[in-house]
Formats: structure tokens, C-alpha cells, sequence
């Protein structure tokens, strides 16, 4: 349920990737209705635009100064695409208060990014990882400010095989997609260890089973589908239930200074060892700035 006031992000900032369909698109109406300046990160420009006049059509025209939805291209399966996308928020944006990394691909058949990282490695951690190192600096810059890493309960099903991060010796869709969301709480970890006493937080969460397009990849029997309709409809989130946890990460006084941790249903939750695994954290991150050229 809605707990904040209408005007609660009132001249804040925020990104949100994939904000054209699902948890995304749902966490930018809330944060309009919050009266925040919403910039939507999508791959399709198109999709974006539609979803961005049906979203202003919904919460309501607004007096100028008071929320704004901006639509701004980000392929998060490029890099290129990602460091032009930085270039222009950095360009144009002169504050940054919360980045919610939300965008993701879900049990895909094997591809390959732009730059030829495993698709849903690339996409779901690498791509991310990219874009929250190039706006640190307007994110400290704008502190107190936020980052919010959408990931999954399915990380308890995956591991970090630094051996074959790019999955060419062996690749099996449910448990790349596992690795990459134990990958996206490790790096939310991290990076918010180091970012102690700058006035940023970071913070993970899974938003639970949603009813949203992310299991567009997901093969069920044709005969099973009719069965499938109703128990996700009988027992799926709304987007809007599952985007609660990012809007309340994003927005609620309640977890001002709190970083480094782990909530589903707006509650703080407890990871499994191989999360918390500093070690493994900061193997990944310094892998990770290899893989993404923030490194030679």
C-alpha cells in the first residue's frame, strides 16, 4: 500500500532501467505520482514513449516543477550504448538522487551481447555495473542519494564460476540467470562498501513472483498454458505489488543511511552465505572493471 505523500520526491531525480513495461514501469508512475523528475532507461525508444504518455495520462497532468518523465535510450546489452546514455545524464542532469538498476533478461537461449558477454550476464550485471560506476560522481555529488539493485530469490541457484563467467564451456539458461542475480546482490554489496560515509546507500531486493513480460524466453506447453493464466493470476504479484519494495528503497525515510542490504516486501531479509561472500565480491568487482574497460 501507497504510505508516502503525493509530493515526497518532490525536485528529486531518478533513473530507472527498463521503465517501459513491468516492475519498472510501475515504480516510474508511483515515483511521478511522487512528484519526482523520472528518467525512463530503455532499449526501445518506441515502447518508451508509449509507455511514458500512457503513465502521464494515468497520474494526471501536473503544474510545471511538479514531475516529469523523460525518456532517454539505454541498451544495457552494449556498453556503448551505456557510456553514451552516461554522457548525456551527465551532460544534462545536475543532480542524480536515486538510480534503480531494474531492467533485466530472464532464461534466454544462449546469445551474446553487442560486446560478447553471455546475454544475460551482460545485460543483468556487467551492463549495470557500467552504468553505476559512470554516474557515481553525480550520485555523491547529490547525496544523500540512492542506488536500488533489483535481483532475485533464484540467486540461491547460482554460482560465481569465475572459470566460465561467459558461459562458452557450458551454458544452462535457469542457472545463468541465477548467477547473474547472485552477481547483481554481491556487486550491490561491494559497492556499498565502498562507498561508506559518502552519503550514498545501496541496497538489493527481490520484488517477488510478477506477473511482467521477463518470462517472455520461458517455453510452456501449449496445453499447459491455460493452467499457467490462472495460477499466475490467482497467485503472481501485479507489477505494482512487486515494484513496491523498489519504491519504497527509492523514497521511504524509513531506510535513510541504510546500506549494504537485502529487503523483499519492504522488509530487510537474510541472504545465504555465498551472498554475503566478501571475498568473492571483490574478485567480481575487479573482474567485472576488466570486462566492462574501466580497466586495461
Amino acid at each position: 500500500a501507497r504510505t508516502l505523500t503525493a509530493g515526497s520526491m518532490r525536485g528529486k531525480t531518478v533513473i530507472i532501467t527498463g521503465a517501459n513495461s513491468g516492475l519498472g514501469r510501475a515504480a516510474a508512475a508511483e515515483l511521478l505520482r511522487m512528484r519526482a523528475r523520472v528518467i525512463m532507461g530503455c532499449r526501445d525508444r518506441a515502447r518508451a514513449e508509449r509507455a511514458a504518455r500512457e503513465i502521464r495520462a494515468e497520474v494526471g497532468e501536473r503544474a510545471e516543477g511538479e514531475g516529469e518523465l523523460v525518456v532517454r535510450e539505454l541498451d544495457l546489452a552494449s556498453l556503448r550504448s551505456v557510456r553514451a546514455f552516461c554522457h548525456r545524464v551527465l551532460q544534462e542532469e545536475s543532480r542524480l538522487d536515486v538510480l534503480i538498476n531494474n531492467a533485466g533478461i530472464f532464461q534466454c537461449p544462449y546469445m551474446k551481447t553487442e560486446d560478447g558477454f553471455e546475454m544475460q550476464f551482460g545485460v543483468n550485471h556487467l551492463g549495470h555495473f557500467l552504468l553505476t560506476n559512470l554516474l557515481l560522481g553525480l550520485l555523491k555529488n547529490s547525496a544523500p542519494s540512492r542506488v536500488v539493485v533489483v535481483s532475485s530469490k533464484l540467486y540461491k541457484y547460482g554460482e560465481i564460476n569465475f572459470e566460465d563467467l561467459n558461459s562458452e564451456i557450458s551454458y544452462n539458461k535457469s542457472f545463468c540467470y541465477s548467477r547473474s542475480k547472485l552477481a547483481n546482490i554481491l556487486f550491490a554489496r561491494e559497492l556499498a562498501r565502498r562507498l561508506e560515509g559518502t552519503g550514498v546507500t545501496v541496497n538489493s531486493l527481490h520484488p517477488g513472483i510478477v506477473r511482467t513480460n521477463l518470462g517472455r524466453h520461458v517455453n510452456i506447453p501449449l496445453l499447459a498454458k491455460p493452467l499457467f493464466n490462472l495460477v499466475s493470476w490467482a497467485f503472481f504479484k501485479t507489477p505494482l505489488e512487486g515494484a513496491q519494495t523498489s519504491i519504497y528503497l527509492a523514497s521511504s525515510p524509513d531506510v535513510e543511511g541504510v546500506s549494504g542490504k537485502y529487503f523483499g516486501d519492504c522488509k530487510e531479509e537474510e541472504l545465504l552465505p555465498k551472498a554475503m561472500d566478501d571475498s568473492v565480491a571483490r574478485k567480481l568487482w575487479d573482474i567485472s572493471e576488466v570486462m566492462v574497460g574501466l580497466l586495461k
